[in-house]
């Protein structure tokens, strides 16, 4: 099949590359318009465009799909079908109806489930064990089209968000080609979703991204972890923003010093312990204000961390946040 393929970010970069080897042709590339980047603020074009000018591809960088002139340009491209991922941009009726297969969007979750912005965060944030990935028609309504193939996928221990999603974007490039191998071989089976059934997934936020070490340490776990890396989960520490990236197993050799107070802090040689509602938790990864992410190990031994060393819960001092 002819190909018009529709992404932005790295997540996206996976099933780009799939799709560039396999049997269809990729015919063209719609991406978000090139942004600002860096301390420089210099334009930069999205992954996406990157890896299709490599690839000889063209590409469309159009800031809306409502203008006439832009949907032409699609209809000359002639696609069989259009297959998004994380594209970023509201696809209008009248250009859906441009491909005779459709769009046909990869989506982190197994729909009806964690519709929206945010599915692989929010299915950490909610502790779950399980997630999975979903590859649908788009229709007019957010993630409410039929679902083409659909995929389990286990959530680890100490998975953060930012590492389910690049582990699912791998997984799920699979999952999009075998959904249009089976559009173009007349085998795909097209499953209406159950709309009463449906959970939303919004956009996180800086402000929910704040710890409350007064909760149960299962619950401070999948908070950190969904966060990471962005907008990353933070607290205070002597008034200054730190943000909490990454988590680990206590080791048995930490457990005598681990703290049992909320936002209480102890380091080892080899480990930064912190207290929560029950149990303490071991943080892996860190950044301290204004500086970037390092292991929490390292920090503590420059930090000169006193006896009474503790992270603000978000019950303290609610007016600086």
């Amino acid at each position: 099949m002819r190909l018009l393929f529709a992404g932005t970010p790295e997540a996206a970069l996976p099933s780009l590359r799939t799709l560039l080897d396999s049997r269809h042709e990729v015919v063209g590339v719609l991406t978000r318009a090139d942004a600002p980047s860096g301390r420089g603020r210099r334009l930069t074009p999205s992954p996406v465009k990157s890896l299709a000018l490599e690839a000889g591809v063209p590409v469309l960088t159009p800031t809306t799909l409502r203008d006439e002139e832009v949907q032409q340009q699609l209809r000359d491209l002639a696609p069989d079908a259009a297959p998004v991922v994380a594209y970023g941009n509201l696809v209008p009726p009248a250009a859906l109806e441009i491909p005779r297969h459709g769009w046909v969007n990869l989506h982190f979750s197994l729909l009806p489930e964690l519709r929206g912005a945010a599915p692989a965060q929010r299915a950490v944030l909610a502790g779950r064990r399980e997630t999975g990935m979903s590859v649908f028609r788009l229709e007019k309504g957010l993630d409410t089209g039929d679902v083409i193939a659909a995929a389990p996928t286990a959530i680890g221990e100490f998975e953060t968000s930012g590492e389910l999603l690049e582990r699912m974007a791998h997984d799920g490039a699979a999952l999009l080609l075998e959904a249009l191998d089976a559009l173009e071989d007349g085998t795909a089976t097209l499953t209406p979703q159950d709309h009463a059934a449906a959970t939303h997934a919004a956009k996180l936020t800086t402000a929910e991204a704040r710890i409350d070490w007064t909760r149960p340490a299962d619950e401070v776990s999948a908070h950190i972890r969904g966060m990471s890396p962005q907008p990353g989960a933070w607290t205070l520490l002597d008034g200054a923003r730190t943000k909490i990236l990454g988590l680990e197993a206590v080791e048995e050799a930490s457990r005598a010093s681990a703290p049992s107070a909320p936002g209480a802090l102890a380091a080892t040689k080899r480990q930064v312990l912190v207290g929560t509602g029950t149990d303490p938790l071991a943080i892996a990864t860190l950044a301290p204000a204004g500086k970037r992410p390092m292991r929490a190990a390292d920090w503590a031994r420059g930090a000169g961390l006193g006896p009474d060393a503790r992270f603000e819960d978000d019950q303290q001092d609610g007016a600086r946040a």
